[in-house]
């Protein structure tokens, strides 16, 4: 074995037989959404003949913002209504109480969700004279 050649168990390296850990799409980006799988996506989709290395990581960093946004409002909605948990109702109220997330989100039903709480104007009882009156009459008046 002279002449510099490693031995069959090296596996054709030479040095040490440690293998370097494949370091993932995302984890190159700082993202936490699948760059490499929405990659595959893009391409077997055919939005294009070819697909850039950057798309996919852009927009794997839109829908991981998106993503967290909505995560946050909701959880926000969750912990006003006293629940450690998100359900389907808190993604609505999260999603139609904000202006842009309502407005990209406007043709889209979410199921098991329900309506936003919203009572007419017209249909609010009026108040009466009487109550105003005696109020008025309550108040100290000073001379």
């Amino acid at each position: 074995m002279e002449g510099g050649k490693t031995t069959k168990a090296a596996g054709g390296r030479k040095g040490s037989s440690k293998r370097k850990a494949a370091v993932t799409k995302s984890v190159k980006a700082g993202l936490q959404f699948p760059v490499g799988r929405i990659a595959r996506f893009l391409k077997q989709g055919r939005y294009a003949r070819r697909v850039g290395t950057g798309a996919p990581v852009y927009l794997a960093a839109v829908l991981e913002y998106l993503a967290a946004e909505v995560l946050e409002l909701a959880g926000n909605a969750a912990r006003d209504n006293k629940k450690s948990r998100i359900i389907p109702r808190h993604v609505l109220l999260a999603v139609r109480n904000d202006e842009e997330l309502g407005k990209l989100l406007a043709g889209v039903t979410i199921s098991s969700g329900g309506v936003l709480p919203n009572i007419n104007s017209v249909l609010l009882p009026k108040k009466s004279e009487k109550g105003k009156s005696e109020e008025a009459s309550k108040s100290p008046k000073k001379d």
